[in-house]
């Protein structure tokens, strides 16, 4: 029953915390010249990914060795099947008025790639993780630096549909004639926001595991699927909520930030420590899915539209990963 209580409450607080993290970071982007698109990749999926790199560092000092790659891998399947999907469903459609096919879908690819060739022998050693931090750190590097074209009244026509251009549109005259300013508040409701995604996926994890136990499930299943899915929670509010708010680029962004992140440094971070091994489903289920969900997710990114129907086929996409895992299918 207490485990159940921390359960509901960590919920409550993830979701005010991404409301927080949203609205602060999306306003202080905004004011540093930002795009919404660049907030989502840089500013919330790194906010949203500290449960995911704070636990897999804990548990690799703490000698479980093969927590971080499960989490991870698990975490980016989540983001994927489960938070694009379930968002896709909920929003009806996510559009993006961003190009990713020239540096946002071939980074997500190389970074998943890479993984998945470090990890084809179930270990990665030092080396291997310093290799991964050194790839993310150029992956910042390109994102930054990458040059937008500015969308302003004159230029509408480059944009791809109707859609688009009423939201463009929208956000023109929302901030016409009115210079962002970054404030006390803006800063100290992003730090709130962020240790409270972070304090509630913790206790989250905690709940989950817990309530696994009780229950007698085996700890290579918790570490692939309820802490997984577990630490990706913050990446579900948040996409939902920046979907509820017509921001699907912040939506799409986020997870496209965090699943480089969690490719690149929740596993090569823990990688500096020791030499983190991969458990026989991870290997032989996760790295697969994850393969094949990130093809769908490039696939569809590269349309710049991610209908209901794909969200739908996402989600039972994850049924079927869940099935596996739990030798249903």
């Amino acid at each position: 029953m207490i485990w159940l209580l921390i359960f509901i409450f960590s919920l409550v607080v993830l979701i005010k915390s991404a409301d927080w993290l949203i609205l602060s970071a999306e306003k202080i982007g905004l004011a540093l010249g930002l795009s919404s698109f660049t907030v989502g990749l840089i500013i919330v999926s790194l906010g949203t990914s500290l449960p995911e790199l704070a636990s897999s560092i804990t548990a690799t000092l703490k000698g479980m060795t093969d927590f971080a790659v499960s989490n991870a891998i698990g975490s980016n399947i989540a983001n994927i099947l489960l938070v694009i999907g379930a968002s896709a469903v909920i929003g009806k459609k996510l559009i993006i008025t961003k190009s990713l096919i020239d540096l946002d879908l071939p980074l997500l690819t190389a970074a998943t790639v890479l993984l998945l060739g470090i990890a084809s022998d179930a270990k990665i050693v030092f080396l291997e993780s310093i290799l991964l931090l050194s790839a993310y750190l150029i992956y910042v590097f390109y994102t930054i630096s990458s040059k937008e074209p500015s969308i302003n009244k004159e230029n509408l026509n480059l944009l791809p549909s109707r859609e688009i251009r009423r939201r463009h549109i929208f956000l023109i005259e929302r901030h016409k004639n009115k210079k962002l300013k970054i404030t006390l508040k803006d800063i100290v409701l992003l730090f709130i926001g962020v240790i409270g995604l972070t304090l509630a996926s913790k206790y989250l994890v905690d709940s989950v595991i817990n309530l696994s136990k009780i229950f007698n499930i085996t700890p290579g299943i918790i570490a692939i699927t309820a802490v997984a899915i577990g630490t990706s929670l913050p990446e579900l509010f948040v996409s939902i909520r920046a979907v509820l708010q017509k921001r699907s680029e912040m939506a799409l962004g986020n997870i496209l930030g965090s699943n480089v992140f969690n490719a690149l440094v929740v596993v090569g971070l823990p990688g500096l420590f020791t030499t983190l091994e991969l458990d026989e489903k991870t290997f032989s289920v996760g790295l697969p899915i994850m393969a094949l969900a990130t093809f769908c997710f490039i696939v569809s990114g590269i349309s710049r539209k991610i209908h209901k129907w794909e969200g739908g086929f996402y989600l039972i996409l994850f049924l079927f990963f869940i099935g596996k895992i739990f030798n249903l299918i």
